[in-house]
């Protein structure tokens, strides 16, 4: 199978269009070829006319550990052209940095979750095209996570830089099929263009990363298949004082980790609520002691999420409901318990995190309600769930 960048550079009828105008690549490490050469150099070693470049968060080199760290622009010491930034002093494209180029290739591998913030930017990247016949071209890549969807919909009033609109936390998308949502959603004017994969088949082997592709880390914390499955639930640790694991060599991969909550006790009470949230996968019990980030130096335990191998089940894994479940059991077992962390997520600075995190305060008040049970949580995220299901029938590519 081929991704975008790959059936670009494979067609010359598809890159035809790009002949006389100036190209500027949305990219980071991930971004490179089924032969892993950046698209930055296969592009240009084709003969497209780079004239700009754009790093997401994380950066177009991806050296950023954690959030909120940003990046400044730079100048490319190969080509000599400009690296935009879009996660320093701004977050949308400038009038200036838009200037740089006609057209807008969007190269950014995807988690197909919600918070993952290059969906953003591809929404920011569009709106400073609008109106203007800059054109966007997304080269499309898989969503690991597939096509189930999951989560409540951000609430209208809720957005933010990982919350661009009403879509729930798993969107069952490609960033190609986002792009198409975008400009419906937000009536935008732009030359939007999606070069499409070959062979994508996001319920066939490997349910949404092709078996035959190497993993290569979107962001710094993103090191595995299992990772990608297992975000749209994990994520909600950012929200919470446990611990996702950063700091350890598998970051959002664990359900939880502290030092004053005892996993064997959580994952039996997770089972007495809701045995079948629990469905899809195996969880391990695991210690560690994080090098930095929550509870550094601390021996936390904890309980480890394998969405792979023959414990794997497409269909039955719901990170995010398991997600959910751990805070739910944690609540129960220790009610004075700190779970949720207050501080600035995200530059918000009037919201909860887990919140901020959610686009609204559903889950969290459902974890905090002692009368609240799995199924109140199960009815009211399942009509947001088929509306959303509902909504993106007629865009979907593969």
């Amino acid at each position: 199978m081929k991704f975008g960048i790959d059936r670009l550079l494979a067609e010359p009828a598809l890159r035809k269009p790009l002949e006389g105008k100036r190209v500027a690549l949305v990219a980071h490490p991930a971004s490179v070829t089924e032969n892993l050469v950046h698209s930055l150099d296969a592009l240009i070693a084709a003969g497209v006319n780079v004239t700009s470049a754009f790093g997401p968060q994380h950066g177009l080199k991806g050296d950023k550990q954690d959030n909120m760290v940003e990046t400044e622009d730079e100048l490319d010491p190969v080509y000599n052209i400009p690296v935009f930034s879009l996660y320093g002093e701004v977050r949308r494209p400038s009038g200036q940095m838009m200037s740089t180029a006609d057209v807008f290739l969007f190269d950014l591998q995807d988690l197909g979750c919600r918070i993952y913030t290059f969906v953003t930017t591809l929404l920011y990247l569009l709106q400073a095209a609008h109106g203007t016949g800059k054109e966007v071209w997304v080269l499309d890549r898989p969503n690991p996570a597939g096509r189930p969807i999951e989560g409540t919909l951000l609430v209208p009033g809720q957005e933010s830089f990982v919350g661009a609109g009403p879509m729930p936390m798993r969107h069952g998308l490609t960033l190609g099929e986002m792009g198409h949502w975008f400009i419906g959603q937000f009536d935008l004017d732009v030359p939007y263009r999606v070069i499409k994969m070959e062979g994508w088949r996001p319920d066939g082997p490997g349910f949404g990363w092709p078996e035959s592709r190497i993993w290569i880390n979107p962001s710094p914390n993103a090191a595995s298949v299992n990772m990608g499955r297992a975000y749209a639930g994990t994520v909600m640790l950012e929200g919470a004082t446990l611990s996702e694991g950063r700091g350890t060599t598998r970051p959002l991969e664990v359900l939880f980790g502290a030092p004053d909550v005892n996993a064997k006790k959580v994952l039996g009470e997770m089972n007495r609520l809701a045995p079948a949230w629990l469905e899809g996968c195996a969880l391990r019990e695991c210690w560690f002691t994080p090098t930095f980030h929550k509870h550094a130096g601390q021996l936390c335990n904890g309980l480890m999420i394998h969405a792979e191998g023959k414990f794997y089940d497409h269909r039955a894994f719901r990170p995010w409901r398991l997600q959910a479940l751990a805070f739910k059991a944690i609540r129960r077992l220790y009610p004075d318990y700190a779970i949720w962390r207050d501080f600035p997520y995200e530059y918000e600075f009037e919201r909860l995190a887990i919140d901020v995190i959610n686009g609204g305060p559903a889950l969290r008040e459902w974890v905090d309600d002692p009368a609240a049970l799995p199924g109140d949580l199960d009815r009211l995220t399942a009509v947001d769930e088929a509306a959303w299901s509902q909504d993106i029938q007629s865009l979907l590519l593969y």
